[in-house]
């Protein structure tokens, strides 16, 4: 579900939160998404509008606080193909967004 800010049933398209700066991947992610083994994009959508995804409800309030206060910002998503979340961090200047996986984090 997306931020409560955000949903409003007449918008089909939700609005972007934030910048997300130069988004680089982990080798290792980056190796999955060239042999069509992880999608990126959905999870990475998700982040932009505010869904933060498989995190604990304190956590989201961290990030909602941040998003405010320019600090870094964090979502976990649990995906169809791996057995570990995939993890994306913007830094708190907004200049560059990380997706990388739990054992790399």
């Amino acid at each position: 579900m997306l931020r409560d800010e955000v949903y409003e049933p007449q918008l089909r398209v939700p609005g972007i939160f934030f910048s997300p700066g130069q988004i680089v991947a982990t080798r290792y992610v980056d190796t999955l998404i060239k042999q069509d083994r992880l999608d990126t994009s959905i999870y990475l959508s998700r982040h932009l509008v505010g869904d933060w995804g498989d995190l604990s409800d304190e956590d989201k309030q961290s990030n909602e606080y941040a998003l405010k206060h320019g600090l870094r910002l964090l979502s976990a998503y649990k995906t169809k193909n791996l057995a570990e979340k995939l993890y994306i961090i913007t830094e708190e200047d907004r200049s560059v967004t990380t997706l990388l996986l739990a054992s790399e984090y």
